[in-house]
C-alpha cells in the first residue's frame, strides 16, 4: 500500500509540474473540521458559498498530524483539488447519480441536466449537483470533503478523490470524524438541515402527466377513497395551465381551481401544483409583462433577454441572482396559493431549455446579481439556478400562508438545497433496473444532506407491468418520499389500474406505511435536528463489517428497522438479532411482494392505526412493537406535534420515551414524557413483544406502565 501511495504522490507532483502548481493555506473551522485554500483562491468568483449556511470562522492552524490534505493545481485551464485515499477506503455521497451505492471508480459530472430516462452520459450527469464525497476508512472512521464552488465540475473517484472545476481556484472543506454518521451530522451543521415538513407530505401521493379535466382529478380522489387505498396528495402537472403558462389555469379543464381544491380538502386530500421557471413570451400575459417591466430576465452576452423554447414555446427565464427578481417571483404565489393550493412542484429548473446547448441555456449567458451575489456568467450560476428558484418560491409560499409549513418539491438542486425543498430522482423508467437503482440513489442523496427524497414509484417513462408495480410499491412504502407518477402516453399507474391482485398488494403496502407514520415522523424530526437521513445504508449498522460497504438491495429505516425487498438476492445483512414482525395483517414471510421488515433487538417501534389519510392521524391508541435484546431490555421514542404550523418551534411538541425491562418471567413497559411542552395524552396502548417464536401481545390498556408475562 505504501508503494501505491508513493507512486500516486509522484503522479500528483508530475501533474502539478506539468500544469501550474499552487500553494495553499489551511485553517481549522472547529474540532476536526478544516478549510483549505489554494494560493490562487479567487474569493469574488466563489463567494458567497451556496452550500454553506454562513461564511466559516476559523479558530487556528491545522495540526501537523492532519492527514487528509488536498493538492491544488491547474492544468489545461481547469482547477484541481486532489486527495489520495488509502486502500480499503469506501466512497459515498456525490448527491444524485445513477449507479451503485459505493462510488469508488465513478466519474460524476456536476452540471444540472434534464436527463429523461437517464440516457445522457449514462446517468452520470443528472438534475442536481452535490460537490461532496463521504469516505469511510477501513477501520470505520470517516471523512467528508466539500468542494465549495458552484461552477461546472467533475468528481473523479477512479484512483483518488479529484474535484476538477472549469471555474477559478476554489477552496475545500474537510471533515474528520470517528464515524460516517458523525460526518453526515457535521455536513448538516455546515450546509443546513431540512425544516419539519407538514405531516401530510409523508403520506402516499398520486400523480400523472396529467390529471385533467377537473372531473378526472375528482374521479381519481373518489376511487382512492372508494377502494380504501390510503392517500394524502393529488398532483397536478402542466396540463392544468392555460397553454402551459405558469400561474394560470386552463379555463376549459380547470374552470374553478378553488372548487377543485375545496373538493380535495373535503375528502381528506391535499394538492400540489407545478410551477416551472420558463415564462411564455406573450403580450397581455401578466407574468411576462410584469417580469419585463421589472427587468427580471436572464440576459445574453449582448444584454438582451435570452429566449429559449420550453413547453409553452418561446420563453424567458427569471434571473434569480437578483434580489428584486426573487421578491417579484415570491409575490406571484400570493394569488396562486389563495385558490387553496397546498404545495408547489418546481420542475424544469436546471433550467431545461429544449433548443439550448446541452438542453439548457448557454454558459456565457449573463446574470446580473445583486446584494451578496456578483454579476457573472451562467457557467457560475447554472448549478444553483434551481436552488435560488426554490428559495424564492418557499419565501413566497410562506408569505402567502404564514401559518402553514411550506412544501416544495424541486427537480434541480445543489448541496444545501434541502433547506428549501424535497426532491425526487427525476424521469426514471418503468424497468427492474431503475427500480433497484432507486435504493442507492436515494441513499446517496441522504448521505449528501437530502433526507426527503425518493423515486417516481412505478417508473415515470414507459409502461409498467403489474409485477413491476407490485414489487415497487411494496418497497416504495418505506422511502422518505412516496409518490406514484407516470408520463403522458404510458399506461395508467394508479394502484387499481393493474387489476385486483396488484390493487390488494398496494393496499397492504400503503397500510404498512400509514401504520408506520409515528416512526416516520420521528425520523423526520431527527433529520430536522441532526441531519441524519431517514433512509440509511446497512453499513451504518456495523461499520467494522466491510461486507456491508456495498450492500444496496436492502436498507435501514432509521436505526431500528431493516427493509428487505422480496427481489433482493443474497443480500449482505447486518449481524445481530433482527426479528421479522407483522403490523398490518400481512405475513411478509409468506408473501410474494411485501418487503420483509425486521426490528433490531433492543428497539421499540410505535405504530398507529390503519387510516386513509393524515387528517385521520390520531395517537389515542398506539401499538408498541418491542424486540428485547440479550439483556432483556429495549428502548424507543416517538415525536409528535400539531402536524403543521410552527408552534413546535416554540416548544409545542412532545417526545415520549418507551422502555422495556425483563424481571423474572415478566416484561414491564413504561411510557414517559421526555421533552416538549405538549401535554401528554391519555392513551390506550397495546404491547407486542416479538421474539424467536413469534410474538406475545397484551390487551389494550390505558396505563403508562404495562406488564406482560412471558
Amino acid at each position: 500500500m505504501r508503494i501505491k501511495i508513493y507512486c500516486f504522490l509522484l503522479f500528483l507532483f508530475y501533474c502539478a509540474c506539468s500544469g501550474s502548481a499552487l500553494g495553499q493555506t489551511a485553517r481549522l473551522m472547529g474540532n476536526n473540521t478544516a478549510v483549505f485554500y489554494p494560493a490562487a483562491y479567487d474569493a469574488p468568483a466563489n463567494l458567497p458559498s451556496f452550500a454553506l449556511l454562513k461564511e466559516p470562522k476559523t479558530i487556528g492552524k491545522v495540526p501537523k498530524s492532519w492527514k487528509t490534505i488536498p493538492v491544488f493545481y491547474t492544468k489545461n485551464g481547469n482547477t484541481f483539488a486532489v486527495f489520495p485515499i488509502a486502500e480499503g477506503t469506501s466512497l459515498y455521497g456525490t448527491g444524485e447519480c445513477t449507479g451503485p451505492l459505493l462510488r469508488n471508480g465513478k466519474k460524476i459530472t456536476l452540471w444540472n441536466t434534464d436527463n429523461y430516462k437517464y440516457s445522457i452520459d449514462s446517468g452520470n450527469r443528472l438534475y442536481q449537483s452535490h460537490p461532496w464525497v463521504l469516505g469511510v476508512n477501513r477501520d470505520g472512521t470517516a471523512f467528508g470533503i466539500i468542494a465549495d464552488n458552484s461552477w461546472k465540475q467533475q468528481i473523479d473517484l477512479t484512483d483518488s478523490i479529484r474535484f476538477i472545476s472549469e471555474g477559478p481556484a476554489f477552496r475545500v472543506i474537510v471533515i474528520l470524524r470517528n464515524t460516517p454518521q458523525e460526518v453526515v451530522k457535521e455536513l448538516a451543521n455546515l450546509t443546513g438541515k431540512m425544516e419539519m415538513p407538514p405531516l401530510w407530505a409523508l403520506g402516499y401521493q398520486q400523480s400523472r402527466f396529467s390529471y385533467v379535466p377537473d372531473t378526472r382529478i375528482k374521479g381519481i380522489a373518489d376511487t382512492l377513497r372508494m377502494k380504501k387505498l390510503p392517500c394524502d396528495v393529488i398532483w397536478l402537472d402542466i396540463n392544468y395551465m392555460e397553454r402551459f403558462k405558469i400561474f394560470t389555469f386552463d379555463k376549459k379543464n380547470i374552470p374553478d381551481p378553488r372548487s377543485v381544491n375545496d373538493y380535495l380538502h373535503k375528502n381528506g386530500f391535499r394538492s400540489v401544483w407545478m410551477i416551472d421557471p420558463g415564462v411564455k413570451v406573450e403580450n397581455d400575459y401578466f407574468v411576462y409583462e410584469s417580469g419585463t417591466k421589472g427587468n427580471h430576465w436572464v440576459q445574453k452576452t449582448d444584454k438582451k433577454d435570452f429566449v429559449g423554447n420550453v413547453w409553452p414555446g418561446k420563453c424567458v427565464f427569471p434571473d434569480f441572482t437578483r434580489p428584486e427578481t426573487r421578491l417579484w417571483w415570491a409575490d406571484l404565489y400570493k394569488d396562486f396559493m389563495a385558490t387553496g393550493i397546498d404545495g408547489v412542484w418546481n420542475d424544469m429548473n436546471e433550467p431545461s431549455v429544449f433548443d439550448g446547448p446541452g438542453g439548457s441555456m448557454p454558459g456565457n449567458n449573463w446574470h446580473r446579481g445583486g446584494g451578496e451575489l456578483k454579476a457573472d456568467i451562467h457557467l457560475r450560476y447554472h448549478n444553483v439556478y434551481g436552488m435560488l428558484m426554490v428559495k424564492a418560491s418557499r419565501e413566497g409560499i410562506q408569505k402567502a400562508n404564514p401559518d402553514k409549513r411550506p412544501f416544495i418539491l424541486s427537480r434541480s438542486g445543489f448541496l444545501g438545497s434541502n433547506r428549501y425543498a424535497a426532491t425526487w430522482t427525476g424521469d426514471n423508467c418503468a424497468t427492474l433496473e431503475h427500480m433497484k437503482m432507486s435504493i442507492p440513489m436515494t441513499l446517496n442523496l441522504g448521505l449528501s444532506g437530502q433526507a426527503f427524497s425518493g423515486p417516481d414509484m412505478g417508473g415515470y417513462a414507459n409502461n409498467a407491468s403489474p409485477e413491476l408495480f407490485a414489487q415497487w410499491i411494496s418497497m416504495g412504502a418505506f422511502f422518505p418520499f412516496m409518490r406514484g407518477h407516470a408520463e403522458k402516453g404510458s399506461n395508467n399507474k394508479e394502484p387499481w389500474a393493474f387489476g385486483p391482485e396488484t390493487e390488494n398488494i398496494s393496499r397492504t403496502a400503503l397500510n404498512r406505511r400509514y401504520r408506520l407514520l409515528p416512526y416516520f415522523y420521528t425520523l423526520f424530526y431527527e433529520a430536522s435536528k441532526t441531519g441524519m437521513p431517514v433512509m440509511r445504508p446497512v453499513l451504518f449498522a456495523d461499520l467494522k463489517d466491510t461486507t456491508l460497504r456495498k450492500e444496496e438491495q436492502v436498507f435501514l429505516l432509521g436505526n431500528d428497522l431493516l427493509i428487505i425487498p422480496k427481489w433482493a438476492v443474497n443480500p449482505s445483512l447486518p449481524k445481530g438479532i433482527w426479528r421479522t414482525f407483522t403490523f398490518s395483517g400481512e405475513s411478509s414471510l409468506g408473501d410474494k411482494y411485501q418487503a420483509d421488515v425486521r426490528i433490531k433487538s433492543g428497539a421499540i417501534i410505535p405504530l398507529g392505526g390503519i387510516i386513509q389519510n393524515t387528517s385521520e392521524y390520531c395517537l389515542d391508541s398506539l401499538t408498541l412493537i418491542v424486540s428485547l435484546n440479550k439483556n432483556g431490555s429495549a428502548t424507543g421514542s416517538m415525536y409528535e406535534d400539531a402536524g403543521d404550523g410552527f408552534q413546535y418551534q416554540k416548544g409545542e411538541y412532545l417526545i415520549s420515551g418507551f422502555t422495556a425491562k425483563t424481571t423474572g418471567s415478566s416484561v414491564k413497559v413504561e411510557i414517559t414524557a421526555r421533552e416538549g411542552n405538549m401535554k401528554p395524552k391519555s392513551r390506550t396502548y397495546k404491547v407486542i413483544i416479538v421474539n424467536e417464536n413469534g410474538s406475545i401481545s397484551s390487551d389494550w390498556i390505558q396505563k403508562n406502565t404495562i406488564t406482560i408475562k412471558t
